[in-house]
Parts: structure tokens; C-alpha cells; sequence
């Protein structure tokens, strides 16, 4: 039987690339957007799924859930900020909190009751069970808190994917990889901090692969519940060592100054290790492939060989 999935934050990188795998496996794929969205990393299957526009009314909501009926919601949705601004607290609260609460209630009055979540690593600053890197992380926090309630009492089951950085390709990010693409390329001085952070880098296609394990992990339990999962690596590298492996994967020295930026405040220098895989995942793409795919397949798009 065909499954219906309703995605949030389909237009992202990640939630793009889920889109895609789950059209590709032969669910049904609804997307929620917001006005003024950007669909150009669903260009390619865009006429294979439905995008619904949500306009921030809970009764709007409420006719999306109704209209879709989806077998599980995929919740991908949020406001990434690494540091905020008195003027962003609004936006992250409303796109962090708000928006998943009335998706968890429009859920609730339609008799859906799946929902894969996504979360982040930096939820667990110096690996405490929970200390935010920042307001981000805290607003991550405070939507798994409300979904709580809804887990106890409207019966909802529930898994949290908690997410660490993110790579692979077709990703328009401003992240370290592709900072270090453009750096080999045009040769530009990057200026960098200190670089003795770890850090851990997951190809997307693991991720995605992370979410439909989840989706299925979600139909085998049989009882309501909130389950958390990492989706890590495990092979924390630091950042000192993997641009090395980078350059040596492209064969260039890149203009790098070290020491020329300060840490930032509450800086990870070690990632979160407390956290339990999803049983059955593990990571198919080692860092070392997944970089040196990227760099054949930026020379090829800006044929160049640096």
C-alpha cells in the first residue's frame, strides 16, 4: 500500500533531498512551504509532489492535515541561527516552536499520529543530557518539551532525529565545505579560528536514509512514545584535520590563516557522544569519499581544476 508523507522544511537542503528519495521509493510526498518560499532544490521533482502554503493560521494548518491525510509527518521545519539578535527571538519562536505546536495539534484533531522529528546534537553542549549551544538549540528544546504533552496525552509516537552538520551535494549553504570549495578555487585568503574543534560531518544521503529507517522503526513499535536518536558518525575529526584531508584530496594547498578568529562563545570543541544510533542505521559514506565526490564534481560544474 502506497504511504502519504507530509514534510516540513521540504525546500531545505536536507528536507529536498528527502523529498526526492521518498518519490524515489514510491510514497505520495506533500510539502508544506511558506509564502515566498524557494522551490529551486525541488526543481527536479516538483511535479511529483504537492506543496501546500501555509499562511501562520492554526485553521490553516488544521485544512492542510485535513486535505493530505498523511501516514506520518516528517518534521524538518525550523530557523537556523548559530547567533541571534534581539530582533530574531520572534522568528525563532514562532518558526522553532509555534509552527510545530500547531502541526502537532492539526495532527492530533485528524488522527495522525506519526511524526519523525528533527533535532540537533547542539542541544547537548559539553555532552550534559541538555545545555543549549544557543537560543536555536533551546527553541529545538522547548518544541520536544511541548510534543511531550502531545505524546502523553493525545497518544502521539514520536522519534527525534538529532542532527550534526550536514554535507553533500547540491547544497547552496554558506558551511565549511563549501567555504573550502571556493577558497581552492579562487585562491582567496579564509581566515579561521584556531581549528582545534571537532567536528562531524554526515553525507546527506545517510541522513536521509536516518528518516525513512525512522519512518519504518515508527510502524514496527506498536505503542505511542518519544524515542531520541543521533545520527552521527562516531569519527569526530578536527577541523585542523580535515581541511589536511581535504587539501589532500584536492591536491591543493589552500590560503588559510589559523589563529586569525577568536572561538566563538560557547564553541563545541567536542560533539555530542551520549547519544544512541537509530538500531539498524550506520553511516554508508566515509568522509573521505564524500569529500573527494564533492571536489570532482565542483571541478566539473566550474570546470576548473584546482
Amino acid at each position: 500500500m502506497e504511504r502519504v508523507a507530509l514534510v516540513t522544511g521540504g525546500t531545505g537542503f536536507v528536507g529536498s533531498n528527502l523529498c526526492r528519495k521518498l518519490v524515489q521509493v514510491g510514497w505520495t510526498v506533500h510539502i508544506i512551504a511558506i509564502p515566498n518560499d524557494n522551490y529551486s532544490l525541488l526543481n527536479d521533482i516538483k511535479e511529483r509532489i504537492t506543496i501546500h502554503i501555509h499562511d501562520e493560521r492554526p485553521s490553516c494548518m488544521d485544512s492542510i492535515m485535513a486535505n493530505t491525510k498523511p501516514d506520518i509527518v516528517f518534521h524538518l521545519a525550523s530557523l537556523f541561527l548559530s547567533q541571534h539578535t534581539s530582533n530574531d527571538i520572534e522568528r525563532l519562536i514562532v518558526s522553532n516552536v509555534l509552527f510545530g505546536t500547531q502541526l502537532l495539534d492539526a495532527m492530533t484533531a485528524q488522527g495522525i499520529t506519526k511524526i519523525v522529528n528533527t533535532g540537533t546534537s547542539w542541544q547537548h553542549y559539553e555532552n550534559k543530557p541538555y545545555s543549549p549551544v544557543n537560543l536555536y538549540a533551546a527553541t529545538k528544546q522547548a518544541f520536544e518539551d511541548i510534543m511531550q504533552y502531545y505524546v502523553e496525552v493525545e497518544r502521539i509516537s514520536a522519534i527525534t532525529l538529532k542532527l550534526f552538520d550536514t554535507y553533500g551535494p547540491g547544497d547552496p549553504r554558506p558551511k565549511l565545505m563549501n567555504l573550502l570549495l571556493n577558497t581552492a578555487h579562487t585562491g582567496q585568503l579564509l581566515l579561521m579560528s584556531p581549528g582545534a574543534q571537532f567536528i562531524d560531518l554526515v553525507h546527506v544521503d545517510d541522513v536521509v536514509n536516518a528518516y525513512l529507517m525512522a519512518s519504518d522503526y515508527l510502524y514496527m513499535r506498536a505503542n505511542c512514545g518519544h524515542d531520541v536518536f543521533a545520527v552521527t558518525t562516531g569519527q569526530f575529526v578536527s577541523l585542523k584535520n580535515f581541511v589536511a584531508l581535504f587539501e589532500k584530496a584536492a591536491h591543493k594547498k589552500l590560503n588559510i590563516k589559523w589563529d586569525a578568529r577568536p572561538y566563538r562563545s560557547r564553541e563545541v570543541m567536542n560533539p555530542w557522544e551520549e547519544g544512541k544510533c537509530l538500531p539498524g542505521w550506520q553511516p554508508s559514506v566515509s568522509l573521505k569519499d564524500g569529500v573527494a565526490e564533492l571536489i570532482d564534481m565542483f571541478r566539473k560544474k566550474e570546470e576548473c581544476d584546482f
